[in-house]
């Protein structure tokens, strides 16, 4: 059975940073790409960014680039996303994503729970 769980939410001013971590169990993590995607309260879905099979390509979302880095550790089988001078619209549910190949031309077809960041003076 396919798990992520992810973890490192959190209340956090705003200029400050957190980690996200997504804990993937139940597949072959080495070989899928993996994405971070969040849900700002009232809003739908946005991508954040991705990250291929090898780690060594990766993509972000306009509103987080040069500010948010993804990452993985294949041989922990964890997803990262360093998350640096956040701002208030950066409050969302952040949801880790497995697609369904090596790369994000393909789509989601496993998602977690969500870990909630909250960026509040």
């Amino acid at each position: 059975e396919v798990q992520l769980v992810e973890s490192g939410g959190g209340l956090v001013q705003p200029g400050g940073s957190l980690r996200l971590s997504c804990a993937a169990s139940g597949f072959t993590f080495s070989s899928y790409a993996m994405s971070w995607v969040r849900q700002a309260p009232g809003k739908g879905l946005e991508w954040v960014a991705a990250i291929n099979s090898g780690g060594g390509s990766t993509s972000y979302a306009d509103s987080v680039k040069g500010r948010f880095t993804i990452s993985r550790d294949n041989a922990k089988n964890t997803l990262y996303l360093q998350m640096n001078s956040l701002k208030p619209e950066d409050t969302a549910v952040y949801y880790c994503a497995k697609f369904d190949g090596s790369g994000w031309a393909y789509g989601m077809d496993y998602w977690g729970k969500g870990t909630l960041v909250t960026v509040s003076s």
